[in-house]
């Protein structure tokens, strides 16, 4: 555990000093901005209501996990692989007195880490802006609502994550990786449209969970179904995703 731990400490640190979450903060409080400006216009110009603070943080989370999100998770787990791979540094992690398992759980674990992270930063910028410019609207039942939505999201953008991580260890080059999970993140979002009856199989439909934890009357039975789903596409992934990185020929 004391040699996962160090492994762990590590690979935030590693991302840290790249300066992503700088620019990841930075990105996540214009987009935040620039929807609230969005409501503001629209309940001035149109004379329309608008949404209410407890209302907002949960407008953002929708726009930014089907978006943003997965762009930045991406580009992190591609990194926290491919890059290293691509840049002949993996070795010197593997010169450590470190399992394979435990270097590659770490990793994966720095990458949850990392989402987790920027779905509080993202929480807290758009609770703050949300009672900001509307603090009358603003209850205890909407705000665990906010957090409760917020840190169940971490389950389906890590399946997400472990998906992408798989093909990091496929392939070599970190474009290549990138723009197959951009094609794959679209192609199964059209899917969903086109098969609705199939949709909860797959992967990018569950990134709305969030929203059966919050509903009136909360469907257990759907919530433990497709959490079982997400669970086997990260077991699937993340055991051929360790096969593939414990064989590589570094």
């Amino acid at each position: 555990m004391e040699r996962f731990r160090a492994a762990f400490i590590n690979e935030i640190e590693k991302m840290y000093k790249k300066k992503k979450a700088i620019v990841i903060v930075i990105i996540s409080l214009i987009t935040i901005i620039f929807g609230q400006l969005m409501v503001i216009a629209i309940r001035s110009g149109l004379g329309i209501r608008g949404v209410s603070s407890t209302d907002f943080p949960l407008l953002v989370l929708s726009v930014f996990v089907n978006t943003i999100l997965p762009l930045f998770t991406a580009l992190v787990a591609i990194d926290i692989f491919t890059g290293e791979f691509s840049h002949n540094t993996m070795k010197i992690a593997l010169t450590k007195p470190i399992s394979r398992l435990k270097l590659f759980s770490a990793k994966i674990a720095a990458v949850a880490f990392f989402v987790l992270i920027n779905l509080l930063v993202v929480m807290v910028l758009s609770t703050l802006t949300g009672f900001i410019f509307n603090p009358a609207s603003i209850n205890a039942i909407g705000l665990v609502r906010i957090v409760v939505s917020y840190l169940v999201t971490v389950i389906p953008i890590m399946a997400l994550a472990i998906i992408i991580i798989f093909f990091s260890n496929v392939f070599r080059n970190s474009t290549a990786v990138f723009f197959l999970s951009i094609i794959l993140f679209i192609a199964f979002k059209a899917l969903e449209f086109v098969f609705p009856q199939y949709s909860s199989l797959f992967f990018t439909s569950n990134l709305g969970w969030y929203n059966l934890w919050i509903s009136d009357a909360m469907p257990f039975m759907k919530i433990l179904r497709q959490l079982l789903i997400m669970l086997g596409y990260g077991i699937m992934f993340f055991t051929a995703g360790y096969y593939l990185f414990d064989k590589k020929d570094l």
